[in-house]
């Protein structure tokens, strides 16, 4: 993977966070802190496409049935005591 150097500027505050995060061992240097934020921002896009996508298809799927909580109640005392 190549890397590109990239230039930015942090308010005083932002580059105090920065250096606490490095100096309390969380982080090596600067850079890893920040591929660290943008790694957590993908994964936050990504797991809000793969909801709106669930959600998308939850609403598509028909009409909604009544929901009964003995049946789900039963089918989770069944998965406990076959998992014990």
């Amino acid at each position: 993977m190549s890397m590109h150097r990239k230039t930015i500027t942090l308010t005083e505050q932002q580059n105090d966070w920065v250096k606490g995060q490095i100096e309390s061992g969380h982080f090596g240097n600067d850079s890893e802190y920040i591929r660290d934020l943008i790694r957590r921002d993908q994964q936050a896009k990504e797991r809000l496409a793969t909801l709106r996508q669930e959600l998308a298809e939850g609403e598509s799927s028909g009409k909604p049935k009544p929901l009964d909580i003995a049946a789900i109640k039963a089918t989770g005392r069944k998965r406990m005591k076959a998992a014990n």
